[in-house]
């Protein structure tokens, strides 16, 4: 075999082994490219189902992005891998969920609350301090180390007035072998025994209650109490019952409360002239300045679904309580029980919109009729007479709708929290809409 023979024939030999080889890299990265392709789909979906909202766990999402990484070091300049990784960044920034800018007028009801917290919290802060003044005489003059019951007596201090800086209610709140309390104090210092069970506390804890739920929403965040009262006796008691609880019996000064008061927020007092037992401070003020600040008083009586639940959400943002009541079914709310319920779900309400989200959008309304004759079932109706629908308007009694609007929260950065939540609305023979689960969240 001669030089020249050999040479082309490795030249030959080299020339399929490099086609070997592209041809494999090629199969390599048509496969790499479909399996990138298979879970970017899946990712989007994932996406598409959550409809703008974040999740905490994507099931699809870090094999996408990997495998897109890999192919996007590998192949920079690829069409198909390019095509992967502008859609992989779309379902990224989709995932981290919908935004939008956040309109003043979203947030107004903060600034308004705020103001109104401020007038409450000054008009309570003038009057603890006049009251600290007129007790101040008889008041020890520091509640702790308290007084030793082996050295003083109940007579040596009853009417001495004292001032608890650390009421927590209700961490520290027991029910005793002599009644009901929250505790103040420990072991080395010696304790003072709260009484919670007369009007003498539930009157104005009622009227702190009044007014986080009308006027404060950030009451919630307060985890200390103060407590003006007045020691009336000494008991014995474990401050710390329970199975679980490690404590022994200690005794405590009884004291029967005489004020609540919470530094920036709002003084409470025990009153048995008005239709409660207890009031807050500047109390009567506040219905007005609200009124003035409520950019929605009434539901009309040709209201939509759609602004129903507009009106609804803003009558949660601008505590405006009674027209939260107005936009829920009026048979939802007739028994006590229902009445209870009504209140208990405003607070969750003003929570949120507290602490979570400041704004929410509402989707175009889903009608169904229920019962009764349906007007806008175009493929029946058009087999029937004006007779035929008239006879049927009549034995299938009253119409009842059914409407669903759907709610997009945002916080107050204007990202969207979560996917969108139903809400359902109900119309009974042509009259107006009303709200009929009005517990769940925006």
């Amino acid at each position: 075999m001669n030089t020249a023979w050999k040479c082309a024939l490795a030249a030959a030999l080299s020339a399929l082994a490099l086609g070997a080889s592209a041809a494999g890299d090629e199969a390599q990265r048509r496969r790499l490219v479909g399996q990138a392709d298979y879970y970017v789909r899946e990712f989007e979906k994932e996406v598409a189902r959550q409809r703008g909202g974040e999740k905490a766990v994507w099931r699809t999402k870090r094999d996408a992005l990997e495998r897109v990484q890999r192919l996007k070091t590998d192949y920079p300049d690829d069409p198909e891998v390019d095509a992967l990784f502008k859609r992989v960044k779309s379902a990224l920034m989709k995932s981290k969920g919908d935004y939008t800018e956040v309109a003043a007028e979203w947030t107004a009801y903060k600034r308004n609350e705020e103001a109104l917290r401020k007038v409450i919290a000054d008009a309570g802060a003038k009057a603890w301090n006049e009251l600290i003044a007129e007790r101040g005489a008889k008041a020890l003059k520091k509640p702790f180390p308290a007084p030793d019951y082996r050295e003083k007596s109940v007579d040596d201090l009853k009417g001495t007035y004292v001032v608890l800086e650390d009421i927590e209610y209700p961490r520290r709140q027991f029910y005793g072998a002599t009644g009901e309390y929250v505790a103040s104090g420990k072991p080395s210092l010696g304790f003072y025994f709260v009484n919670i069970a007369t009007r003498d506390w539930l009157g104005p804890y009622e009227a702190v209650k009044r007014y986080r739920r009308g006027v404060d929403s950030s009451l919630e965040d307060v985890q200390k109490w103060m407590v003006i009262g007045e020691i009336v006796d000494i008991t014995a008691e474990n401050p710390n019952p329970g199975e679980e609880a490690v404590g022994n019996v200690q005794y405590g000064w009884e004291v029967k409360p005489i004020a609540l008061y919470v530094p920036g927020h709002v003084m409470a007092v025990r009153d048995d002239k008005g239709e409660a037992t207890g009031r807050f401070i500047g109390e009567e003020r506040v219905e007005a300045i609200k009124d003035g600040w409520y950019t929605v008083k009434e539901v009309p009586a040709d209201v939509t679904p759609e602004r129903l639940m507009e009106i609804f959400m803003t009558a949660i943002k601008e505590k405006n309580y009674k027209l939260y009541r107005d936009c829920i079914d009026p048979e939802l709310h007739k028994s006590e029980m229902g009445a209870d319920q009504l209140k208990y779900h405003w607070d969750l309400h003003q929570s949120r919109f507290h602490k979570e989200y400041v704004h929410a959008t509402f989707g175009k309304a889903k009608i169904t009729v229920q019962k009764g004759f349906d007007d806008s079932n175009d493929l029946e109706n058009f087999f029937l007479d004006e007779g035929q629908k008239n006879t049927l308007r009549k034995i299938e009694g009253v119409k009842v709708e059914v409407a669903t609007v759907e709610s997009k929260a945002f916080d107050e950065n204007g990202k969207q929290l979560g996917s969108p939540h139903p809400h359902k609305l109900i119309r009974r023979g042509g009259g107006r809409w009303y709200v009929t689960d009005y517990a769940p969240r925006f």
